[in-house]
């Protein structure tokens, strides 16, 4: 049997593009995200009053439970809550409707875990948390403690994006074409994942649920009424 493709993704720091599995070794060499790490430090120690205090900083692997080609790799500062990652997790992947959503230790609906909670209190064990997005047409994200640093943050918001995976390859189902759609008709009412080229998006049968929608870089994509992520920053 063939050996399925590794997801890739790309740098926030570099553009470099790389396999999944090779990211979190390269986020530690990066040598522009040194060179970020670097500047954080400095323009404080410049600063007369300083606005910015060292902390503990989590590396944090995000992916999708079912779909793992999508995948962020986050530096969250331990200052901050998880009521601050579903923010990030709403614009970047999930937000629709305004639906519900919960964080959990030990799988998802297992032991709930506050939003108020801060990220240094949660994964001071490391662990993984499962968050789940809308209790009717669910999305579950996991998220996991990769390593932690000592020092200030890149960015004065709560969450720096270090890496993204890139939107995965899909193939046309009439034609094996490089995909661009998504039929819904055909994901809902024949239970097939109904990726089409420009072409075909064109001219596929789709009388009961409108127009092929556009493919996305979210594993919510198809789902609810998703429409697509918040434009950044995050």
């Amino acid at each position: 049997m063939a050996q399925r493709k590794q997801s890739k993704g790309t740098c926030a720091y570099c553009g470099k593009e790389m396999a999944k599995g090779g990211m979190t070794k390269h986020l530690t060499t990066c040598t522009q995200r040194q060179e970020a790490m670097t500047a954080a430090q400095t323009n404080t120690k410049a600063r007369a009053k300083k606005t910015e205090t060292s902390e503990t900083l989590y590396h944090l692997r995000v992916q999708d439970a079912y779909r793992k080609d999508y995948w962020l790799d986050l530096e969250m500062r331990g200052s901050k809550t998880l009521k601050d990652l579903d923010n990030y997790l709403r614009a970047i992947w999930l937000e629709c409707c305004g639906h519900m959503s919960q964080f959990s230790l030990g799988g998802a609906f297992a032991n709930e875990v506050g939003m108020r909670r801060k990220i240094g209190d949660v994964f001071q064990a490391g662990g993984e948390l499962t968050h789940i997005y809308d209790f009717g047409t669910s999305s579950e994200t996991l998220v996991k403690l990769v390593e932690t640093r000592e020092g200030i943050p890149t960015t004065s918001r709560a969450i720096a994006l270090m890496a993204r995976n890139n939107m995965p390859e899909e193939q046309c189902i009439e034609c094996g074409k490089p995909a661009t759609h998504l039929c819904i008709e055909c994901m809902y009412e024949d239970e097939t994942w109904g990726v089409l080229c420009d072409e075909h998006a064109e001219t596929h049968p789709h009388d009961s649920y409108g127009e092929p929608i556009p493919l996305i870089n979210s594993p919510r994509l198809g789902m609810c009424g998703y429409e697509g992520p918040a434009e950044p920053p995050y």
